[in-house]
């Protein structure tokens, strides 16, 4: 179970601070699906970040099954049970595919283990294995490999950054097809920051984020509806494939 308490994530600008993410409390259960929305800009990306240890919190506590990870490190949580994708995955040249799924994993995986995880993800593994991850790889492929990198080890808790930017049709509907499989095996617990209607439905509670603080939160049959009332002028936060 994740539990994040008075989390606070400040700037300076122009020597004054400035909150991107000011007081946040929420927790996600084993298991469950949280998705995360609200307008740009809001401070999605940056709590998901913070969460990672990749921006480190000004005040606040994270902890996940019982053990505070706030003082982590990216790779101390990482090793904790955090898993996270990237909304823009990095790409590095030299390094090739099966290569990424071995430090991933956290362990050097065999050629028949790194063709079964691309195989999840739709990819064809003897295209891809001995490629590198640069800028060949369109989008919707380096998006597909993202999500194998994060199911290349097993995790506690999952976050995914807007996993549909930037994708195809159909990178989105393997992309979908991948989430409910996790969510319906239920051995992890999944954070998903996103925009796409069909993503905000699969969730077991929805919470929306509006100026870095929560606007709102609660069962998906609550709180989709007030998202979907909003006009695209004043709430220009979902979208449909």
């Amino acid at each position: 179970m994740l539990e994040v308490k008075n989390l606070t994530f400040q700037v300076q600008e122009n020597g004054v601070e400035r909150s991107i993410v000011e007081n946040i409390s929420f927790d996600v259960a084993d298991g469950e699906m949280l998705v995360i929305t609200g307008p740009n800009g809001g401070g999605k990306s940056t709590l998901a970040k913070v969460l990672m240890g990749i921006e480190k919190a000004s005040a606040g506590q994270i902890i996940l099954d019982g053990e505070d990870i706030s003082n982590y490190d990216i790779n101390h949580r990482a090793d904790a049970g955090i898993g996270y994708a990237f909304q823009q995955p990095p790409r590095f040249k030299g390094m090739t595919v099966m290569k990424l799924l071995s430090l991933s994993a956290g362990k050097e995986l065999k050629r028949e283990e790194c063709c079964k995880l691309l195989s999840t993800v739709g990819l064809c593994a003897n295209e891809y294995i001995e490629r590198e991850v640069d800028g060949t790889l369109s989008g919707g492929e380096m998006k597909r490999l993202e999500i194998a990198t994060v199911l290349a080890k097993s995790h506690k808790l999952c976050i995914f950054d807007e996993p549909e930017a930037g994708i195809d049709l159909w990178s989105f509907s393997m992309l979908i097809e991948q989430f409910e499989k996790i969510h319906k095996e239920k051995k992890e617990s999944l954070v998903l920051i996103s925009h796409q209607e069909r993503i905000i439905q699969m969730a077991d509670r929805i919470m929306v984020i509006e100026d870095g603080k929560i606007a709102s939160i609660g069962a998906t049959d609550e709180i989709l509806p007030q998202l979907l009332g909003k006009t695209a002028d004043s709430y220009s936060c979902l979208t449909c494939r």
